[in-house]
């Protein structure tokens, strides 16, 4: 089963039928995780908004192992996870997208693995291409396939470092600049541990990023939130055109 991760601004699948909803008990939450079932081309998908529906919960609150243990028992094999986030690269301004293919790591604090209690022994993965290049190369050719469909003349950039922060709050210049220097492409707040925890359970995982602001330092003026919601508003209708066409060709 295919899931999506919905990331700021995609609370709900539009378009997709309802399914209704599994609640999910995890070792890792006294609360049941909620996970929408979805119905499109004849195809059942998994839905989870990975800050709740209301969008209440920040990206250092989010519990990232129960809702990848949720989605893994509920028989999740493949996750596309929808991030919006700061370009950096010059190809990554506002409103563009990019399908990374590494991380860089910057958060702290975050309960991290599902392997630290109770082992038999130490275990480690293989984290070295962090991204599935099956669902990035799939990604690439429905993004392609709505981009030319629909005349909209977007650019992706097909690749790239994601930079993933602590957050909430935005970053200074001179840590964007220090981003760059490491060769980070994008910036983000919510990549990290959901990559790496949906690889301890061997699950695909891929993600499609929006670009909805310059990050701190690159671009020419301050950062306003009212324009990042504008870029997510006009985004997010683009992304879940390319969800559909990903599922039908799948």
């Amino acid at each position: 089963m295919l899931a999506i991760i919905g990331g700021t601004g995609l609370s709900q699948m539009e378009g997709l039928k309802s399914a209704g909803f599994k609640r999910i008990a995890t070792p890792y939450s006294e609360k049941r995780i909620s996970i929408e079932l979805c119905q499109y081309a004849g195809q059942t998908i998994a839905f989870l908004p990975r800050h709740g529906k209301g969008h209440t919960i920040p990206p250092h609150k989010i519990n990232y192992r129960a809702n990848i243990w949720a989605l893994s028992t509920i028989g999740v094999k493949r996750i596309v996870a929808i991030n919006a986030v700061g370009g950096i690269h010059k190809e990554t301004g506002p409103g563009n997208f990019a399908l990374p293919d590494q991380i860089i790591d910057y958060t702290h604090s975050r309960a991290a693995t599902f392997f630290e209690d109770d082992l038999e022994f130490v275990t480690h993965i293989d984290f070295t291409e962090p991204f599935s290049s099956t669902l990035r190369a799939e990604l690439r050719i429905a993004f392609q396939t709505v981009n030319e469909g629909l005349g909209l003349n977007k650019r992706l950039f097909a690749k790239g470092v994601y930079g993933c922060t602590q957050g909430p709050r935005l970053e200074t210049a001179a840590e964007v600049k220090r981003l760059k220097n490491d060769g980070c492409d994008i910036v983000g707040m919510t990549g990290m541990p959901e990559a790496a925890l949906a690889r301890e359970l061997k699950l695909e995982y891929g993600m499609l990023a929006l670009s909805v602001n310059w990050a701190a330092g690159i671009g020419e003026s301050e950062i306003l939130i009212s324009e990042i919601e504008s870029h997510v508003k006009a985004g997010m209708g683009i992304v879940t055109d390319v969800v559909k066409t990903l599922i039908e060709r799948s």
